[in-house]
């Protein structure tokens, strides 16, 4: 880290942005693309301002910074023209990025204002969370989106990379949570996780696991049912 304290955002090339980024230096990052961007509109200082600014917007958004984040979001929409997509993985951020945003405002808004329904999601998903924490597992990512499919957590346990779906009910009169797991919710996991392993290039081993939760909100023990290594259609 002290090696990229000693250069100046002006000196930074694309490359060297994108270095920044890996070694999770955001702020340093972002500002050193931002005076690239200003000096050099070509397709790699394009990409490089995109994927700092999305970087910045996750971050802004974690802390609360919220109008900031979306002068961020605004400045990514213009920026998309520009960007390389062969892949379709800027336009997929792009969506993240607004997803993210549209969900912490829902938060900040209050439950009164969502579904029962969406309500008894968003709270299972926090009781998978913890959890998982409580378990030793890193968590990585919340509701990763690649283009209209998405994956509830992204979480570490050890070396293996470990993809979750989380299902919520208040009983099961209705059939067990992982039921709801069905064969084509199993594809559109499947093709969401290929993008996330491609987009980061991990090589390490990988497992996808269902997590469900049978309770009401504010349960304080809901049932927890941790299935792992499920098969998903490779």
């Amino acid at each position: 880290m002290t090696e990229w304290m000693n250069i100046s955002p002006n000196q930074m090339t694309a490359k060297e942005v994108f270095e920044l980024r890996r070694q999770g230096l955001t702020e340093l990052a972002y500002e050193s693309a931002r005076r690239l961007y200003a000096a050099d509109k070509s397709p790699q200082a394009s990409s490089a301002m995109f994927w700092a600014a999305a970087d910045m917007l996750k971050m802004c958004t974690e802390e609360d910074r919220i109008e900031e984040a979306r002068k961020i979001l605004t400045a990514l929409q213009r920026l998309l023209p520009n960007v390389p997509d062969k892949e379709g993985w800027v336009q997929s951020a792009f969506e993240r990025c607004e997803h993210l945003l549209r969900k912490k405002h829902t938060k900040k808004a209050g439950f009164d204002e969502i579904s029962e329904h969406s309500q008894i999601g968003i709270w299972g998903e926090e009781v998978a969370v913890d959890y998982l924490r409580n378990l030793g597992y890193t968590i990585l990512e919340r509701d990763w989106h690649s283009g209209h499919r998405d994956i509830d957590i992204i979480a570490q346990q050890g070396d293996t990379v470990v993809f979750v779906e989380v299902k919520t009910r208040r009983n099961t009169d209705f059939g067990t949570p992982e039921q709801a797991v069905d064969w084509k919710k199993r594809r559109n996991l499947r093709l969401a996780i290929n993008h996330y392993v491609k987009y980061k290039m991990i090589d390490n081993p990988t497992r996808f696991d269902i997590i469900t939760v049978v309770g009401s909100l504010g349960t304080p023990h809901p049932a927890i049912n941790h299935i792992e290594d499920v098969y998903i259609m490779t």
